[in-house]
């Protein structure tokens, strides 16, 4: 009987040593939790950005957690400094101002957290472990190109760029480079600060200021979609209208046959994938590209049927 009980208590002892180990190894396979930041989640690019990468890291049986700042780099710095808090394992950063998010590099420097930076680069990349993004040079230049081609005489035009960042500062970098020598003139330039409504007011202003100009080259899709707005409230269809991104809605705008005459197209979905797997590559210790280009090209009237204007490419 006495070995019976002893039997059974050793059982017992196995059996509970063996829940706690197991329970143990649970915890150590605990998923991961990423932090995911953007300038705004009001432009549809980074909405889709974001769900590219969640339904990548949830595959995975990790968790991401989203914050928005609203293009306000002080909140993005501090909700940062609380994905921080809240024991990320990674990162993934598209600041709101490339140079003014420094101090949020910093600290997740000091905590020891990757940075997978995203589509706009910050000032310090040494202070991020990689990045991925599209081709913002290219995908300006390809506008100021298609520009070059429809007025081979060039002519006064306006620019709405963001100059705090960087993704369109390359962009119009590129345009520039594109139309230098070309006989064009750039009468009017402002800070649209990447936003629809922004872009409607400033091109306001610049057809009662230059009515003039042929054309208006916006530094993404919502700036060029606010142009075009404001141009065809103004009865102005004879301005041309470029943007970069390839949204459905700047791909509608093109094959409906309006003023708008093109966009540097990059893709939200790509550039997601991208940089889950340089996240995963760093956390698991494996060799990783310090830079991943993405693609970009021109989408204008002649191709916008092979892309669609459902969704993005």
């Amino acid at each position: 009987m006495r070995k019976t009980v002893a039997i059974c208590l050793m059982a017992l002892l196995v059996s509970g040593t063996a829940f706690a180990a197991g329970g143990s190894q649970d915890g150590a396979k605990k998923g991961r939790v990423f932090g995911y930041t953007c300038m705004q989640l009001s432009n549809p690019f980074f909405t889709i950005l974001e769900k590219s990468i969640r339904e990548a890291v949830e595959a995975n049986g990790d968790r991401l957690i989203t914050v928005d700042p609203a293009m306000d780099v002080a909140k993005q710095i501090n909700q940062i400094e609380d994905l921080i808090s809240q024991k990320i394992d990674a990162i993934f950063l598209n600041p709101v101002d490339w140079e003014g998010i420094r101090p949020a590099l910093l600290a997740l420097q000091r905590a020891k957290i990757p940075v997978i930076n995203f589509d706009a680069e910050v000032k310090d990349m040494d202070l991020v472990t990689a990045y991925a993004g599209s081709d913002n040079f290219n995908a300006g230049k390809v506008c100021g190109e298609d520009l070059v081609k429809r007025f081979p005489n060039g002519g006064p035009i306006a620019i709405l760029d963001s100059p705090t960042m960087n993704s369109v500062r390359d962009r119009i970098d590129g345009f520039n480079e594109a139309i230098k020598g070309k006989g064009f003139d750039v009468v009017f330039q402002r800070d649209a600060l990447g936003d629809l409504p922004t872009a409607l007011r400033h091109t306001e202003d610049l057809l009662q200021a230059h009515p003039e100009v042929l054309a208006i080259m916006g530094g993404n899709d919502p700036t060029a979609l606010g142009a075009l707005a404001a141009c065809k409230t103004a009865n102005r269809s004879n301005i041309l209208i470029y943007g970069v991104d390839g949204s459905p809605e700047a791909k509608a705008a093109i094959a409906e046959g309006s003023q708008f005459a093109g966009s540097g197209a990059q893709s939200p979905i790509a550039i997601g994938q991208e940089s889950v797997k340089l996240a995963y590559k760093i956390l698991n210790g494996e060799a990783y590209d310090k830079r991943v280009p993405v693609k970009t090209f021109m989408i204008n009237k002649d191709n916008v049927a092979q892309y669609g204007t459902t969704g993005w490419q």
